[in-house]
């Protein structure tokens, strides 16, 4: 018996791979489907099974590429429906690959199919359960994502209590459990950054496990949680629905545009200008109108959350060599449709004479002496609510990135604004959407907030009493 995880950092997501006596199964394959027919061609083995542990809302699963390719079945727990072909299984069906047994555990709560699978090996003993986003090491899967009708949050996460109680905490302490995600993922607000655990590590440290009563267990896992990315909703749909073959989406995308071509194609496209460097990098010089999210970072669920139409063209600026790994991690969230890249990069785009726009960087020592010599000088902070009230520049407003369609309307164009994150990937995301959407007057903070403090010169809160809001600064300005 052999079990791998294939952990995809930037997804923050874990595959597996099972393989016994020459038969192999998939739990939670990503898009690309490369990486599993060649790993099964050289073990020699044969795929039975692609096992689904639910219709993944933050990345468009491998399953009906793969599942093409190997002749292997689709297998989905109670309640799902596919417009495909798929073995939809019963509570507590059994699958075997070679001398191993997986058992399908219906655990609803995350999702109303969720489902997890537990692994018995050779002598029919419980070794490992592949929880998908029932259980992850510290957190369980938030209830917030399938609502149904009259089914509302506390409703699932009712279920997710009993799935958790009846299912998964009465299985042996030594059974080791698998997650589909850790810490990154949105499926969840309190993931380790451990990627295995066991059934018994999990009683002692996972807060939701430790609750004494069905009403603590909803309360904290309902407590706090953020608006689900846009993209979530539509991922399903396609993980429901099928999709585009992964070739002829890479087909599409990896077409090298000259400038005057990669110009064209964005006209009559009307695509968005996708530049995909690193931010100090675009802030040295990027095509007007481009929006900077770093490959090197949390690319595709910033694409996600932020490029809110799956269809809608995409024509990319990437660092040489890596445009087909861009076209591959934007398809992993469902954005299939690249016109193509600049060939040659910003490189040739200057040789060739075109508009070349710029955002100003400073260091932090920059920030605090145009701060001593103007107090009044407007510091937004893209980091996320919670991170703003555990620790803030006093004198900053919080201005997530998350929200910022929601709130570009609460700033002036003709105002200066100087902006930072936690290390400077966000801020410079932000820089770039405001400055397409008309704002000239922007400052980015090299670092971010790590390096502001490092540098030790601008006063700092641990606790914001009133965190003030971007509405607030509305406000003030008026």
């Amino acid at each position: 018996m052999k079990i791998e995880q294939i952990y995809t950092g930037c997804l923050a997501q874990g595959a597996y791979y099972i393989e016994s006596e020459g038969e192999a199964a998939f739990i939670d394959p990503l898009r690309e489907t490369a990486p599993y027919t060649e790993r099964v061609e050289k073990d020699g083995v044969k795929v039975k099974y692609i096992f689904e542990t639910h219709f993944h809302a933050d990345f468009v699963s491998g399953h009906v590429d793969l599942a093409q390719k190997t002749g292997a079945t689709i297998v989905y727990g109670p309640n799902a429906k596919t417009a495909y072909e798929s073995h939809i299984a019963t509570d507590g069906e059994e699958f075997k690959v070679g001398k191993v047994t997986i058992k399908l555990l219906h655990t609803p709560g995350h999702t109303l199919e969720s489902s997890c699978y537990l692994l018995k090996d050779e002598n029919g003993k419980d070794h490992a359960l592949f929880t998908g986003d029932t259980l992850f090491i510290g957190d369980v899967g938030r209830p917030d994502l399938a609502q149904k009708g009259d089914i509302t949050e506390r409703d699932l996460a009712s279920m997710l209590y009993d799935s958790l109680h009846n299912k998964i905490m009465s299985l042996a302490d030594e059974v080791v459990v698998y997650p589909a995600h850790g810490a990154g993922s949105a499926c969840g607000k309190n993931m380790s950054k451990e990627t295995v655990s066991t059934i018994g590590e999990q009683k002692k440290m996972n807060y939701a496990l430790r609750a004494e009563t069905r009403e603590q267990f909803i309360y904290e896992v309902t407590d706090g949680l953020t608006k689900p990315p846009q993209y979530f909703a539509q991922n399903v749909m396609m993980n429901k629905m099928g999709y585009d073959n992964i070739e002829t989406v890479l087909e599409r995308g990896v077409n090298a545009l000259s400038p005057e071509d990669f110009e064209t194609a964005v006209n009559l496209s009307s695509a968005v200008i996708l530049d995909v460097r690193a931010p100090q990098d675009f802030a040295k010089g990027f095509v007007p109108n481009a929006i900077n999210i770093g490959l090197d970072g949390q690319f595709a669920p910033w694409v996600g959350a932020l490029i809110v139409d799956l269809k809608q063209p995409i024509a990319l600026i990437t660092p040489e060599g890596r445009e087909e790994e861009t076209v591959i991690r934007l398809a992993r969230v469902g954005y299939d449709f690249c016109v193509g890249y600049l060939k040659g990069g910003m490189e040739a785009w200057k040789a060739a004479g075109k508009e070349v726009d710029q955002i100003k960087s400073i260091t932090a020592d920059e920030l605090a002496a145009a701060y001593e010599a103007n107090p009044e000088i407007k510091i937004l902070d893209a980091r996320r609510n919670g991170e703003y009230d555990s620790e803030r520049l006093k004198a900053a407003y919080n201005f997530p990135l998350d929200y910022v369609n929601d709130n570009m309307q609460d700033l002036k164009k003709e105002e200066t604004y100087f902006l930072h994150c936690a290390g400077g990937y966000r801020s410079m995301i932000l820089a770039s959407i405001l400055r397409a959407r008309g704002f000239e007057h922007l400052i980015d903070v090299q670092g971010g907030f790590s390096a502001i403090k490092n540098a030790g010169k601008m006063e700092l809160t641990d606790v914001a009493p009133c965190a003030m809001t971007a509405k607030m600064l509305k406000l003030q300005q008026a």
